[in-house]
């Protein structure tokens, strides 16, 4: 579909198309393969719109739930859309701007890409925009966007997010609490720890930096720091799979920490029921993929802008034991 009407088209209001739920229960992250049940109960019939092309390049790990989520929301955006979805991922951001480049040069008509490392996300962008590829960001990237002249931004404030994590930790009692950051250098994460330590006035916040790449080497690092400090009584991940390694760590080394996390899969909502994890707070990973193709579909055919200029956003919400029953059958059929 990529055409010269796409290449000069301008738009310059924002218009909104459609109204987007902002907080439903949520999801960011996890372990474990692709959630089962591909179909999910989500299939709708298909546009008869022009034939597009689309591509979505990620930070994810491979094998993450989380990023399997995501995936999963945006093919099933592309199959109603009528949309040929070329989706990658690479968390190591220069292998990821390559991903970009790919994507431009395959002549595609529109792009999402997730921004944990804008600085050195913004070149291939601004090369897809050069182009006359309209661009959504989606996921990681929630201060810069717009910095990038990105067009549509689907996720949620991982300050405010973190903010609230914190004054839970508070409101609950904690006095000592360690951040597991998975990534270094992704800013999505970081602004997570920096909004847990704003929230939580009650004590002390601690990071730790660990590689999610490596599962072993986590539990290893987390289970030598419970060993080594007794006096950490909640941890808070930022991705279920290590929430489910902290889980290990902990009865490992004997302590008495509580766990919570950002970020849900079906194993989390799993650990939630029968008490392992405190809480989550979710974001909705199906729901970022899909908005992010849909989203491009509207555009790329009416001219539609969602959110009036402003992010769109997903999360932050939490799940807990009060409320988990609630999702457990859609995070069981992979689309929570």
């Amino acid at each position: 579909m990529r055409s010269s009407r796409r290449r000069t088209r301008v738009i310059t209001g924002a218009v909104a198309a459609a109204g987007v739920a902002l907080l439903v229960l949520s999801a960011c992250s996890s372990t474990g393969g692709r959630p089962d049940g591909d179909d999910a109960g989500m299939a709708a019939g298909q546009a008869d719109t022009p034939r597009a092309t689309v591509a979505m390049v990620t930070h994810g790990v491979p094998g993450n739930a989380f990023w399997d989520l995501v995936q999963k929301g945006a093919e099933t955006a592309a199959a109603k859309d009528n949309i040929e979805l070329k989706y990658s991922a690479d968390p190591q951001a220069p292998n990821q701007a390559n991903l970009v480049q790919a994507a431009i040069d395959s002549d595609v008509d529109g792009i999402a890409v997730t921004l944990a490392k804008p600085e050195a996300m913004a070149p291939a962008v601004s090369r897809a925009l050069a182009d006359g590829i309209p661009v959504v960001g989606l996921n990681a990237g929630f201060d810069q966007w717009q910095q990038l002249g990105i067009q549509q931004y689907f996720g949620q404030d991982e300050t405010i997010a973190g903010e609230a994590a914190g004054s839970r930790l508070q409101d609950e009692g904690a006095r000592k609490v360690l951040c597991v950051i998975h990534e270094q250098g992704n800013i999505s994460l970081e602004s997570r720890c920096a909004g847990v330590r704003q929230g939580f006035q009650g004590g002390q916040v601690e990071l730790i930096n660990v590689n999610s790449a490596d599962m072993p080497s986590v539990e290893a690092a987390l289970t030598a720091k419970f060993q080594q400090d007794p006096s950490i009584d909640h941890v808070i991940a930022l991705d279920a799979s290590i929430a489910l390694t902290a889980v290990e760590s902990k009865n490992t080394a004997g302590a008495q920490a509580q766990i919570a996390t950002f970020d849900t899969n079906a194993a989390l909502v799993g650990a939630i029921e029968n008490g392992d994890v405190i809480w989550a707070i979710d974001q909705q990973p199906f729901l970022q993929g899909y908005l992010a193709i849909d989203s491009l579909w509207l555009y790329l055919n009416n001219g539609n802008t969602i959110g009036g200029g402003q992010a769109v956003l997903t999360g932050p919400a939490f799940i807990d034991e009060s409320n988990v029953d609630a999702i457990a059958e859609y995070a069981e059929a992979g689309t929570r």
